[in-house]
């Protein structure tokens, strides 16, 4: 997987440009949390992963913490960490957080809106 490193506000206006084509997958992580580790560990380490794939944006809710506020703000979820948004047409329509984070979870959610992946 390509996990891209979210480190600027302006890459939202990205991530909404790129969402009309794709899903896009925003992964809120804190590095000070042992459930957030688990959370990207059953993302990362996933042996069923399909081998077409969203793109996937990391952040480190504590080093960008501005721009997890923002996040918040624009696509109208409560914070948490960790936390995935999945984000279509620059609108988030599924977010989860802590030990609900997995593959099998995701991978349904954006079957369910976009189609089968591959």
């Amino acid at each position: 997987m390509v996990w891209i490193d979210l480190v600027s506000l302006s890459q939202l206006k990205e991530i909404d440009s790129e969402s009309i084509d794709d899903v896009i997958i925003l992964f809120k992580h804190s590095t000070r949390c042992s459930i957030s580790d688990i959370a990207l560990s059953r993302i990362k380490n996933y042996p069923g992963s399909p081998t077409r794939l969203p793109k996937i944006y990391y952040l480190d809710i504590f080093r960008y913490r501005e721009i997890s506020n923002e996040i918040e703000k624009k696509y109208h979820v409560y914070h948490e960490s960790p936390q995935v948004l999945l984000i279509k047409n620059g609108d988030c329509f599924f977010d989860c957080s802590h030990l609900d984070i997995s593959w099998p979870l995701i991978k349904d959610q954006i079957e369910k809106e976009i189609g089968i992946l591959s």
